[in-house]
C-alpha cells in the first residue's frame, strides 16, 4: 500500500499528501504519536516518521505556548496599535501571523519542529473574537481596550509602557498643527499627537495634565487640526465664568477658527446655525437649557473642561452632555479622582462611554480605597493622559505665567453696570484711581460692599480661586494668594480655613513687622499643603517664601512692579521647582483695562521703574477702565 508522504507547507508546518493527492493536515498529537510512539497510521492513511523523511529536522517533545503580543509602532509620526500572535522559545520571539487561517497547531522554528500546548490556538482565537479582531496586524483602539478588558494571561501588553510619556512612540519633532500658530512645548506636542491619535480612533480620552502645564492649548492646537480637514463643528463645555477665556485663547492661538459663544439671551434656537462655526463654546448650564437643540448635530469632538463638573453620574448636568451625540470625547480636568473612584468612572462614561462597564459592576469590581485604585490604574491608563510639573521640569521655564480672564455672570454684570454707571455720574472726566476702587472692590467680591456674611463661593471669580485651591491641596503643595484688600484676606482666610481644613494664615498691614518672619517660618514648617494670604504691598518685598510653589494674584494691581515683587516672593534663588503664578481678572471690567496697562507698560519698559506719576498715560488709562462694561460683551466672534 501506497504511503502518504510527509511535505513542509508554508516554511513552518508539516503536512501529508496522500495517495490519491489530496493533502492532510494532521493534528500536532497525529504528528507526535508518528515520530516518537511508532503510531504509523493517520486517519486510515499509512505514513512515516517524518523524521526518515527530513534527517535534517529535530522534533521536540516540549510544546510552546502562545500569547497575544499588543505593541505601539510609529507610522507617519503617530503610534498605531498593533496585535501578533508571539511564541517564545530560547528567550527568542517568532510571530505566528496567520493564526486565524492556521489549520495546525505546531510550528517549525529553523530546523526544529515544535507541537503547540494543547488548546493554545483555540484559547488565542477566542480571545481575538472576542475583542473583534480577524487579522494580526493594526488594531483600534477599541479593539485593544477590550483585550485589556478580558484580561487574559494569555496577553503581552508592551502599551503599558505609555504611560506618564505617551509620546514615547510619537513622532514629536513634528510640529507643524494645520491652522494652530501657537508654540507648544515638547511635551504638550506629544499630546497634542496622543489626543490626536485617540480622536482618529474615533474614540475618547480623560486629559489631566497638572495645573499649569497647558491644557487649553493642547485641546486648541487639535481643534486646529480638526477644522483643517472636517466641517463638522465640535462643542466646548466649560463653567460659564471661563467662555470668555476660552474664545480669548482659540483667538490667541488658531484665529482662523469661527467660534460662537452659545451664552446668554442671544443665544440661537436653530441648530443650523452652529454648522457655521468651527467650535461652539457653551458652560454645562446651558446645555441643560438647549439639550434638544444640542442633540439635533452630530458633532466632531465634545470637549468637557473643569470635567469635575460632572464628576457625580447622577445630576442633571452629567446625564445630559452624555446624550450629546459625537464623534470623540475629551474631559479635561486636573483633579481626575477628587473624593472617590466614581468620579473616574463618571469621566470615563462620556470620554468613553461603557468602556469601564456600567455603573453597579464598576463598584462591584472595584473597592474604593488603594487596592481598588492600583487594580484600575492599568485599565485606565490607555485613555487618560496625566503629567506633573516636577515629571516635565525640563521642559518648562521657571516661572509658568497664568493669566485667567473670567465672565461675569448675567446678575454679577448687572449688578457690575450699577455701580458703574453710578461712578460715571459722580466723577465724569475727572474721574481718577480712587473712583475705581468702588468697581474694583466689586470684581474682588461683592461682599466687599454687601456686608453679606454667606457662602463667598457664589461670586464666579471665588469658585474659580476654589477649584484651583482643590488642585493645589490635592498635590499638597502651598500656595500664596495676593490681595490688596483687607476684608478679603479675612474672607479668605476664615473662609478657606473652614473649607479645606488646612493651615491658612496671612499677612498685611495689620501684623507687625517683626511678627512676619515667624508667620513664614511656621508656613514653611508644614508638612503638606498651606494657604497664606498676603498684601501686595506689605508683604510684596524682602520676604522669601520658597516653600511655595503656587502664587494666585486673586485682584491686580496698577502697577505692574508691585505685581511682580509680590510673585518673587516665591519665584527667587532658592527655588527648586517651577512656579505658577495665577493672575484672575474679570472680563470687560475695570480689571481688563489694568491688565491690558499692565501689558502695555511691561513691554515699553522693566517693571521696576514703572508706577503712577499722574501722567496724561494714567489718565487716559483710568478714563478707558471706567468705560468698560460687561453688558456691551458680544456671544459671538
Amino acid at each position: 500500500m501506497d504511503k502518504a508522504k510527509w511535505l513542509i507547507y508554508m516554511d513552518n508546518q508539516l503536512v501529508l499528501k496522500a495517495p490519491d493527492n489530496n493533502y492532510i493536515f494532521p493534528s500536532a498529537e497525529e504528528i507526535f504519536l508518528a515520530q516518537f510512539k511508532n503510531k504509523l497510521q493517520i486517519r486510515d492513511i499509512s505514513v512515516t516518521k517524518p523524521s526518515d523523511q527530513f534527517e535534517d529536522l529535530t522534533f521536540s517533545k516540549l510544546p510552546l505556548d502562545l500569547e497575544l503580543k499588543i505593541k505601539p509602532v510609529s507610522a507617519g509620526g503617530n503610534v498605531q496599535i498593533h496585535v501578533e500572535v508571539v511564541i517564545t522559545q530560547n528567550n527568542h520571539e517568532s510571530i505566528f501571523s496567520d493564526i486565524l487561517s492556521a489549520r495546525c497547531d505546531h510550528i517549525i522554528i529553523g530546523k526544529t519542529w515544535y507541537p503547540f500546548v494543547p488548546g493554545a490556538i483555540a484559547d488565542i482565537r477566542d480571545l481575538l473574537n472576542k475583542a473583534g479582531i480577524d487579522k494580526s496586524g493594526k488594531i483600534t483602539l477599541q479593539q485593544y481596550l477590550l483585550l485589556k478588558k478580558i484580561d487574559s494571561p494569555l496577553v503581552h501588553d508592551d502599551m503599558q509602557k505609555i504611560t506618564f510619556d505617551k509620546g514615547t512612540y510619537i513622532d514629536h519633532t513634528k510640529t507643524d498643527i494645520p491652522l494652530f500658530i501657537g508654540t507648544l512645548y515638547p511635551y504638550q506636542n506629544q499630546g497634542f499627537r496622543w489626543l490626536k491619535m485617540i480622536v482618529d480612533e474615533n474614540a475618547g480620552c480623560i486629559l489631566a495634565d497638572e495645573m499649569g502645564l497647558g491644557k487649553t492649548a493642547q485641546i486648541i492646537a487639535l481643534l486646529a487640526s480638526e477644522a483643517s480637514h472636517t466641517n463638522k463643528p465640535s462643542l466646548v463645555v466649560a463653567p460659564v465664568s471661563l467662555l470668555e477665556n476660552w474664545r480669548r485663547e482659540i483667538a490667541k492661538f488658531a484665529p482662523s477658527l469661527k467660534v460662537l459663544v452659545h451664552q446668554g439671551f442671544n443665544r440661537t434656537g436653530f441648530y443650523s446655525e452652529f454648522e457655521k462655526f468651527s467650535v461652539v463654546i457653551t458652560s454645562y448650564e446651558t446645555i441643560l437649557r438647549d439639550l434638544s437643540l444640542f442633540q439635533m448635530l452630530q458633532w466632531n469632538i465634545v470637549v468637557a473642561d473643569e470635567a469635575q463638573a460632572i464628576k457625580n453620574p447622577s445630576a442633571k448636568r452629567t446625564t445630559a452632555i452624555k446624550q450629546i451625540s459625537r464623534r470623540a470625547s475629551i474631559a479635561v480636568t486636573g483633579t481626575p479622582v477628587e473624593n472617590r473612584l466614581l468620579d473616574l468612572w463618571s469621566l470615563s462614561d462620556f470620554a468613553f462611554p461603557s468602556f469601564l462597564g456600567d455603573l453597579k459592576n464598576f463598584q462591584e469590581t472595584f473597592t474604593d480605597d488603594i487596592s481598588g485604585a492600583e487594580a484600575l490604574e492599568p485599565i485606565i491608563s490607555p485613555i487618560l493622559l496625566r503629567r506633573r510639573v516636577k515629571q516635565v521640569a525640563n521642559d518648562l521655564p521657571e516661572r509658568i505665567d497664568v493669566p485667567q480672564v473670567l465672565q461675569l455672570s448675567d446678575d454679577e454684570a448687572v449688578a457690575y453696570e450699577s455701580i458703574r454707571q453710578k461712578v460715571v455720574e459722580e466723577y465724569g472726566k475727572n474721574a481718577s484711581l480712587v473712583s475705581l476702587i468702588k468697581l474694583r472692590m466689586f470684581c474682588t467680591h461683592p461682599f466687599l460692599q454687601s456686608n453679606n456674611t454667606g457662602d463667598p463661593a457664589t461670586f464666579g471669580k471665588y469658585t474659580r480661586l476654589v477649584e484651583l485651591l482643590e488642585e493645589i491641596i490635592e498635590n499638597k503643595e502651598k500656595v500664596l494668594i495676593f490681595t490688596s484688600f483687607t476684608e478679603m484676606s479675612d474672607i479668605l482666610v476664615k473662609d478657606l480655613t473652614n473649607r479645606f481644613n488646612i493651615p491658612c494664615d496671612f499677612i498685611d498691614g495689620r501684623v507687625d513687622v517683626s511678627n512676619r518672619q515667624p508667620k513664614i517660618d511656621a508656613y514653611s514648617g508644614i508638612n503638606g499643603s498651606a494657604i497664606l494670604v498676603l498684601n501686595p504691598k506689605a508683604a510684596g518685598a524682602g520676604l522669601n517664601i520658597t516653600a511655595a510653589n503656587h502664587v494666585i494674584h486673586y485682584n491686580l494691581e496698577w502697577n505692574p512692579a508691585i505685581e511682580d515683587q509680590a510673585s518673587a516672593r516665591a519665584h527667587r534663588r532658592g527655588q527648586t521647582r517651577p512656579v505658577t503664578v495665577h493672575r484672575l481678572f474679570c472680563a470687560d471690567t475695570v480689571e481688563e483695562a489694568i491688565n491690558l496697562r499692565l501689558e502695555r507698560k511691561r513691554e515699553l519698559s522693566g517693571a521696576a521703574v514703572v508706577g503712577t506719576d499722574g501722567s496724561s498715560n494714567d489718565n487716559t488709562d483710568i478714563l478707558e477702565a471706567l468705560l468698560k462694561s460687561p453688558m456691551n460683551r458680544g456671544d459671538s466672534e
